[in-house]
């Protein structure tokens, strides 16, 4: 592996363009400092159209600068995370951050202590047009804010009430040892968790079966502690809902973006009706790997093995371009303004963060790191983030500052539309038989995953979250049988349920998230739904799909898809994601 100066600058994203060097960063670190204090100014005070003005703009002016220096820091640590000064300068900043989100608590409470009248009288100020919805959505929750007082206890308690993440992220990433296996080569290799993924796609099975074992046979050793930290975390949710006067953690996970409960429950009801079709798909696959039985640790395997084809970065945009051709010239040229002008760091180096991500904020371009490692799946990554990242871009470029963000229930829809245009064009101008079949399988992977997967995560949740409610205790038992049983009804008779697989709730790092994973379903669906008008060119479909990238947060997740023509109260985005699942193995098939 390389160090980072031995990378050429073309494949190294231009965080200079933000700060050339640390030393200006430090000045606008001092002058944050010495501005972030003027918002204690305003305190008791804003009672009046004319300081609310006042303080939204000083309020916007500290946030800004704040992300800015955020997002230099953090792009920086990542490129290696080895060097201590840059992690110092992280420390510092994310401090700083903590301590302005404690200078402005008090405005949401002072917003909602307004009465109806002086609410009136103050937004017939026109200044504050771009602000009503904004402001509207803080006052729809006031049977949930709390007063002054109790709301700094709330703020307070945060470490308190996140330490059951905290301490599962020790024990399972820091503390956990796993055992030794022997890999393809007979060799002995550590299991971990970042490992663990290869190992469990093995062609060998004896590899896959002692992988699988080893990590859920070391997680059965700690159940009794994962299960504590688990139902602690749950409580602590369902506190936090119960103080807020929440009717359930559900209530307080979704009402806050306008999210219907009826989009979950249908989302849970309409997988369990057609889990016919991930029965049908296990059966298909116990068949294409030539399988007597099928056991949990054959899920992923792949059912077509290829030789590894190197794919070089410019052949991977090339590819990802022709794929995203359908959005369009403009969508393209973004697209390859970013490649060209900065945006990306491409390759692994020495202590440079893993995985992948988008980052960038309201005043620096959108950035995208990639551990890019020449093949399809690092194209499907590129693509992916890219689809972040000219989101981020469109909805800069649109909307004010206070509406330039968007919820999670949307951040996953472009990048996931991206992936899902990248793979109907690989699949539909793939010529050899062997590589469109190991296609077809990874877009059936990704719906078995993201939206099978997930909702059965979101059932498990479901469970754990009314349990609690109801004062019904758990332990690693009953959460064990619940999940047990869980697996049997989504996979079906075909496959035999290995007892290990009862402690995988233990290593879900999403459970410590209210109600999180759901959205990658949902997410999913919306996307399929876009790329599927898309690519089907129906009426108005690129036109409804840009005014969605468009739109930020300047209005609820729900209407802002409904807008573009997806309506996620329906059943029908998650029921056409399934009808493409069917689609795929009727080709898988022949």
């Amino acid at each position: 592996m390389k160090d980072r100066k031995d990378i050429s600058s073309k494949y190294k994203w231009k965080v200079e363009k933000i700060y050339e060097n640390n030393k200006l960063w430090e000045k606008d670190y001092e002058k944050l400092d010495k501005e972030s204090l003027k918002i204690k100014e305003y305190k008791g005070k804003l009672n009046s159209a004319e300081n609310i003005i006042k303080f939204l703009n000083l309020r916007e002016n500290i946030l800004r600068l704040n992300e800015k220096l955020y997002v230099y820091a953090n792009l920086k640590s990542d490129e290696d995370t080895r060097n201590g000064e840059y992690q110092l300068v992280l420390q510092k900043i994310s401090g700083k951050t903590a301590e302005i989100s404690g200078y402005l608590s008090y405005f949401v409470p002072e917003i909602l202590e307004l009465s109806e009248e002086e609410y009136s009288n103050i937004l017939k100020d026109k200044r504050l047009n771009d602000y009503e919805f904004f402001l509207q959505d803080i006052r729809k929750m006031k049977s949930h804010i709390l007063s002054k007082e109790k709301e700094e206890m709330l703020a307070s308690m945060s470490d308190l009430l996140e330490a059951p993440s905290n301490i599962f992220g020790m024990l399972s990433h820091a503390d956990l040892k796993f055992p030794k296996i022997k890999d393809e080569n007979g060799e002995e290799v550590e299991i971990s968790e970042s490992s663990y993924s290869k190992y469990i796609k093995s062609k060998d099975r004896r590899v896959r079966e002692e992988a699988f074992n080893a990590i859920f046979g070391t997680y059965r050793n700690f159940k009794n502690t994962y299960a504590t930290t688990l139902t602690s975390s749950v409580k602590n949710f369902v506190f936090n809902a119960k103080s807020r006067n929440y009717k359930s953690s559900l209530a307080a996970s979704l009402e806050p973006n306008n999210i219907p409960l009826e989009v979950y429950e249908n989302a849970v009801k309409t997988i369990n009706e057609n889990l016919d079709s991930l029965h049908r798909y296990v059966k298909i696959k116990k068949r294409l790997l030539n399988l007597e039985e099928i056991h949990m640790y054959d899920l992923y395997t792949p059912v077509v093995d290829l030789p590894k084809i190197h794919i070089s970065f410019e052949e991977g945009v090339n590819i990802a371009e022709k794929a995203l051709n359908p959005l369009g010239v403009e969508y393209n040229k973004i697209f390859n303004k970013g490649i060209n002008n900065g945006w990306i760091d491409v390759y692994e180096n020495k202590g440079k963060r893993s995985g992948a991500y988008s980052s960038g904020c309201y005043d620096t371009s959108p950035y995208v790191l990639l551990n890019y490692n020449e093949d399809i799946n690092s194209i499907s990554t590129l693509a992916h983030e890219m689809g972040h990242s000219i989101h981020t871009y469109y909805s800069v470029l649109t909307q004010p500052y206070i509406y330039s963000d968007y919820t999670l229930f949307c951040a996953e829809v472009a990048s996931t539309t991206n992936e899902n245009l990248l793979i109907k064009y690989l699949i539909e101008n793939e010529k050899d038989d062997k590589r469109r079949l190991y296609l077809i399988n990874q877009e059936l992977e990704s719906i078995r995953t993201t939206v099978f997967r997930q909702i059965m995560f979101a059932e498990f949740e479901l469970f754990t979250h009314k349990s609690i409610e109801n004062n019904i205790p758990l332990n690693s038992e009953s959460l064990s049988e619940f999940y047990f049983n869980l697996n049997k009804k989504y996979f079906g008779e075909d496959i035999i349920m290995d007892e290990e697989i009862a402690m995988e709730w233990a290593r879900i790092p999403h459970f410590y998230r209210d109600f999180y994973v759901y959205q990658y379903a949902t997410g999913y669906s919306a996307a399929y739904s876009f790329s599927k008008m898309i690519l089907n060119k129906e009426e108005g479909a690129l036109e409804k799909y840009f005014k969605f990238l468009k739109s930020g947060s300047s209005d609820y997740p729900i209407n802002i898809l409904k807008a573009a023509g997806v309506d996620m109260t329906k059943e029908k985005p998650i029921k056409d994601t399934i009808d493409r699942f069917n689609e795929l193995m009727d080709m898988l098939e022949k």
